[in-house]
């Protein structure tokens, strides 16, 4: 049943969400041990992600995606999913749309959820949007996180902090960053009551 316009459509399961990073990894060919020792956490953590019952952190899913030479978006498609073209057999060439409703978001540890903003694939390059909740934290275990390629990111709504190695930076509603994603860095929400929402570019060369 397709979603009516503007309904908000229900996150990814933890079972569908193991899956698809399993199938991932298969299909790059790395053993569930190389990519627990990648990780640096034990194979059956590993298994309990693919298996549906352990949610991932923010940095732990950035991690596992990179550690198999995935990009973050590859976690949104299915195989269930049939291909099929993003601009259409009847739209003109050279653009592609997505309707809101047409991919859910995944929800991962803490209540944080990720939603895909680029209609079609793009080489190289990944558009996010993020919501944490009150008291979040991208990595509930105080791990800085860094991979490849750098970010720009907007806050549309509350405000979150980045805590980097040497300096904690906080970004209120409308506020901008960019930065390398090889330096260090946690995003977290440390209101008590808001809601922070933010929008992310991951431009990977």
């Amino acid at each position: 049943m397709t979603p009516e316009p503007g309904a908000e459509i229900e996150a990814i399961t933890n079972e569908h969400l193991g899956r698809r990073l399993r199938e991932l990894r298969l299909r790059s060919g790395m053993s569930l041990r190389a990519l627990a020792r990648e990780l640096g956490i034990s194979p059956s953590a590993v298994s309990q992600i693919e298996l549906g019952t352990m949610r991932p952190s923010v940095s732990r899913l950035i991690a596992f995606v990179s550690a198999i030479g995935v990009p973050l978006a590859a976690v949104f498609d299915t195989a269930e999913a049939p291909d099929t073209d993003p601009v259409g057999p009847s739209a003109p060439p050279g653009f592609a749309i997505r309707r809101s409703w047409e991919v859910a978001p995944i929800r991962l540890s803490g209540g944080i959820t990720f939603r895909r903003l680029s209609p079609a694939p793009s080489p190289d390059v990944e558009f996010f949007e993020s919501t944490y909740p009150p008291n979040s934290i991208s990595n509930a275990h105080g791990h800085f996180l860094k991979h490849e390629g750098y970010e720009v990111g907007t806050v549309t709504r509350g405000e979150l902090t980045i805590d980097f190695e040497s300096e904690v930076v906080t970004l209120a509603e409308g506020d901008s960053i960019t930065f390398p994603c090889s330096r260090p860095h946690i995003i977290g929400n440390r209101s008590e009551t808001d809601t922070a929402v933010a929008t992310w570019l991951i431009v990977n060369h």
